[in-house]
């Protein structure tokens, strides 16, 4: 469904994203874990063709077999309309103020299959029916503003689910959710690409909604998947250094553990001009090597289906 290789964006010199790759094939999950500016969000608008004109992309991007790599807007549009589907992270900034949550899930019914007026009411209901939204006939009649902010990360879900798409890419879905709220949504979005056999691409910094709804995680920073592999095996046995920084700065309610602090990952994400030449995680690494600075690691088979960047793991050949 997803067949993404060596996909690189830039903005002049600025490299977002640097060779990454992926293979999805319909009903797999995959989550995008990373700090803020690894570059999860901007491999999102790439496949979904929303990138920033700025951007220069290069690589190969094949959707459902159509090759995306140069594209035009009108092939983007119609791409965007039946077979790929994004839920934003903001809910409040996605849905217009002025509109009718209702009037807002109907209108790609009408604008791209067809549907008169009352066949794309009812199945705008049967929609918000689907994703658990509680009174349907009375919430298409309300504004953004009179749901909860779990009511509206439903309708931005049946939003996105109109068209019936095979893809659907979930930026920060839980966001300003709190934790019981977001346990609903994440199991909502494991269903529903369960039962309709869609490729879920679910972004988040939340390892444990990762946890829960996906089932290969993929780690990124600087713009690079540095490790790649299974869920559980990639949370419960960290090859990569960075991804060993992220799950050490979990919080934890165990007893003893409450008056310690965090512990960090030093420095911060550097600007994307001042990247590192080797390795991005470079002059933040606790076990860096000399080589580190200057030669850039590949992501390498690991052993079953995992894969790491880094010179402290070797390759497994099978």
């Amino acid at each position: 469904m997803i067949e993404a290789e060596n996909i690189s964006v830039a903005f002049g010199e600025a490299e977002a994203l640097r060779r990454v790759s992926l293979s999805l094939r319909p009903g797999e999950r995959l989550g995008l874990v990373g700090e803020s500016g690894s570059g999860k969000s901007m491999l999102g608008l790439a496949l979904m063709g929303m990138l920033p004109e700025a951007a220069q992309m290069t690589g190969r991007l094949a959707i459902d077999g159509h090759d995306l790599s140069r594209a035009t807007d009108n092939e983007w549009r119609d791409m965007r309309a039946r077979k790929v589907a994004m839920i934003f992270q903001e809910p409040m900034m996605a849905l217009n103020p002025l509109r009718r949550v209702g009037d807002t899930v109907m209108e790609p019914l009408r604008l791209h299959l067809g549907l008169s007026k009352s066949d794309a009411r009812r199945r705008a209901l049967e929609l918000f029916e689907e994703t658990g939204i509680q009174e349907p006939e009375e919430k298409l009649r309300q504004y953004p503003h009179e749901l909860s902010g779990g009511q509206r990360q439903r309708v931005l879900i049946a939003l996105a689910l109109a068209c019936d798409p095979g893809i659907l890419i979930a930026d920060e879905p839980t966001t300003a959710l709190d934790a019981h709220v977001a346990l609903r949504i994440t199991d909502l979005l494991t269903r529903l690409a369960r039962d309709r056999g869609m490729v879920l691409v679910f972004i988040s910094h939340d390892l444990a909604a990762v946890a829960r709804t996906v089932e290969t995680v993929a780690v990124m920073y600087g713009g690079e998947i540095v490790e790649k592999g299974p869920v559980a095996q990639v949370l419960s046995d960290p090859r990569h250094p960075y991804t060993k920084g992220l799950l050490h700065a979990r919080p934890t309610i165990t007893g003893g553990e409450l008056r310690k602090r965090l512990p960090m990952i030093p420095g911060n994400v550097p600007a994307l001009a001042d990247l590192p030449h080797g390795c991005r995680f470079s002059g933040r690494c606790s076990v860096e090597l000399p080589q580190c600075a200057e030669v850039r690691p590949a992501l390498l088979g690991i052993g079953g289906l995992r894969a790491c960047a880094c010179h402290h793991v070797p390759e497994v050949v099978e």
